[in-house]
């Protein structure tokens, strides 16, 4: 049976006034908080080889890839799910000899090969900024607060800051409480569910303290420090802590050591970034390493916004009132108005009606009239 031509696949919408201005007023508003800081944007295409992009996805679901053969050089293309390993790759080639730490933005849509309940769309606005050269508390703590910063210029209020460790599990395995790659598996899928009886079911009990360093940050990281008795995540607990202390009265902060979802490539360090009113993640960043062709690896730091339940919600629609021009009304007049700021309608001919077209005022001789 042959799909109606105007039909969409599933996952994707057209974007219509007035939620496609507030998309682009948003993302302007945040990539000139990112400018205001340093981060230099820069743009990556839509598709690239897809054996580069896999190479570069460090443990992300390498089958979220949407792939296409290119007719030109016969080779597989996929379009691209994230744009971090993009600037990633950027930064590892173009930008190699610029000095460091290099400071980049960017922003673009990213294309899931499925999509989830909480994400409906498959399609969706992506904006960023990566910190490479360094993984530093300073560094970090930069990140987090310039993502802050970044979602209230765009009018987002009630902030939740919560942190995570992504590697820890990979540190407590290969020390003081030892597991092969296949409990660590199991362990994390638990912890993930913070199902208590799963873990003393498979005698993992001594990481059953994690699952209480969870929650307000304070109280949890006191938890956090009880458990590490023999000082190996002190210099870690550490870093979290000055990083979370940077930014105290900005945002409400938790942490859940444990949480893995959407941090298959950081390491020490992670956070989510919530909001009163939304249901689901509106960004995530932490560390990672980016590694070089000739093996060596570079640190770095950096966050990703996923705009579209703030641009749903209205948020960067900003309500300008329109004025009504007549037939022969008065060209400089109207002109002025527009370097105003006002938006201006014109009549293409007498039957065109002002309310009909949106517009609040007329234009009046050479002032504004309101309807």
């Amino acid at each position: 049976m042959r799909t109606p031509s105007n039909l969409l696949p599933e996952g994707f919408h057209d974007a219509l006034p007035p939620y496609a201005e507030a998309a682009s007023r948003l993302e302007r508003d945040v990539l000139d908080t990112l400018a205001s800081h340093g981060y230099a944007r820069v743009t990556p295409p839509l598709a690239e080889y897809e054996d580069g992009l896999t190479d570069r996805m460090q443990g992300a679901s390498r089958s979220d890839l949407m792939r296409f053969v290119d007719p030109i050089s016969q080779r597989t293309l996929a379009l691209r799910p994230d744009m971090t390993m993009q600037v990633g790759r950027i930064a590892k080639t173009s930008l190699a000899d610029r000095p460091r730490p290099l400071r980049l933005s960017y922003s673009g849509q990213v294309l899931k090969l499925r999509s989830g309940q909480l994400q409906p769309e498959r399609s969706r606005l992506q904006i960023g900024a990566e910190l490479i050269g360094s993984d530093s508390v300073v560094a970090a703590s930069e990140i987090v607060s310039v993502a802050i910063e970044a979602l209230e210029r765009a009018g987002v209020s009630g902030i939740t800051v919560d942190f995570t460790m992504p590697d820890l599990i990979d540190i407590l395995a290969a020390g003081p409480l030892p597991l092969n790659d296949t409990q660590i598996g199991e362990v994390r899928g638990e912890l993930d569910m913070k199902d208590a009886g799963g873990l003393a079911a498979m005698g993992a009990t001594g990481y059953l303290p994690l699952i209480e360093a969870t929650g307000p940050f304070d109280e949890a990281m006191t938890k956090l420090r009880d458990f590490d008795t023999d000082g190996l995540l002190h210099s870690r607990l550490d870093g979290v802590s000055r990083i979370a202390e940077s930014i105290k009265g900005k945002a409400s902060l938790t942490l859940d050591p444990t949480e893995r979802h959407g941090f298959e490539y950081q390491n020490w360090f992670g956070f989510t970034l919530y909001a009163e009113s939304f249901i689901g993640a509106l960004g995530r960043g932490g560390s990672y390493e980016i590694v070089h062709a000739n093996g060596e690896s570079e640190a770095a730091v950096g966050f990703s916004l996923y705009p579209n339940p703030l641009i749903d919600a209205g948020f960067g629609a900003k309500i300008r009132e329109q004025i009504f021009l007549p037939l022969g009304h008065d060209q400089s007049a109207a002109a002025r108005l527009r370097e105003k700021g006002w938006r201006t309608v014109a009549a293409l001919s007498d039957e065109d009606q002002a309310e009909a077209l949106g517009c609040s005022h007329i234009l009046n001789g050479d002032q504004p009239e309101l309807l």
